[in-house]
């Protein structure tokens, strides 16, 4: 009888559970990826956790087969720390959307990253609040109109990526869920850098602003 480690899939990492989004949504896209990349780690189901805040993105644990906590809106950074530090060995990867990360949870971000806790962050960025129907988020883009500015947008959105390389982030990146090569390529490179890791990931809502002809 063949002894030996067990050759896990994409099918490992993927629960019983609908995966819910809005038809065309960005997230299905990443969650494919990220299910599909996993199994290349060679880390047990069991040595992941996925820590999640409050919006669209904050479904995802309940869609991957491992650890998950799905913490309160804009928390997803201290609560994955937390994890972090109980349990080093696990691979910790937080998730979110540009709303939970940047406007409630604007204030972990940049601490997270100065820490430099063995982290990676997925942000699912759709440049609006999906869940609560179309507001404006911190990375909206300017004169975008929106439930809460029917007259456009007038402030000029967050620079993500500047902001984590302020911060000392160890591994800044930014890809798409429309380009899931790149995209796998990116959060592997996250995942296995030791330290803090900032993965911006375009993901449009085609429900209140599909920018799929734009990106």
């Amino acid at each position: 009888i063949a002894t030996g480690p067990v050759q896990l899939t994409k099918k490992d990492f993927v629960t019983d559970q609908d995966v819910r989004w809005c038809p065309g949504c960005g997230d299905y896209a990443i969650l494919s990826q990220i299910q599909k990349l996993l199994p290349t780690l060679g880390v047990a189901k069991e040595n992941f956790a996925f820590v999640s805040g409050i919006g669209c993105s904050g479904r995802f644990p309940g869609f991957v087969t491992s650890y998950g906590y799905h913490s309160l809106h804009g928390r997803a950074l201290p609560s994955a720390m937390g994890v972090k530090m109980a349990n080093p060995e696990l691979e910790v990867i937080a998730v979110g959307g540009d709303g939970d990360g940047f406007a409630i949870g604007g204030g972990h971000f940049p601490h997270a990253a100065r820490r430099n806790l063995d982290i990676t962050y997925v942000v699912m960025n759709n440049e609006i609040y999906g869940l609560t129907k179309g507001q404006v988020s911190p990375t909206s883009q300017r004169d975008q109109k929106s439930p809460s500015s029917p007259f456009g947008n007038t402030e000029s959105p967050l620079n993500t990526m500047a902001t984590a390389i302020a911060a000392d982030a160890s591994f800044v990146a930014r890809g798409a869920s429309f380009r899931a090569k790149e995209l796998t390529e990116l959060i592997i490179a996250g995942i296995t850098n030791k330290g803090f890791s900032f993965i911006d990931a375009y993901s449009p809502c085609t429900s209140f602003n599909n920018t799929t002809q734009i990106w």
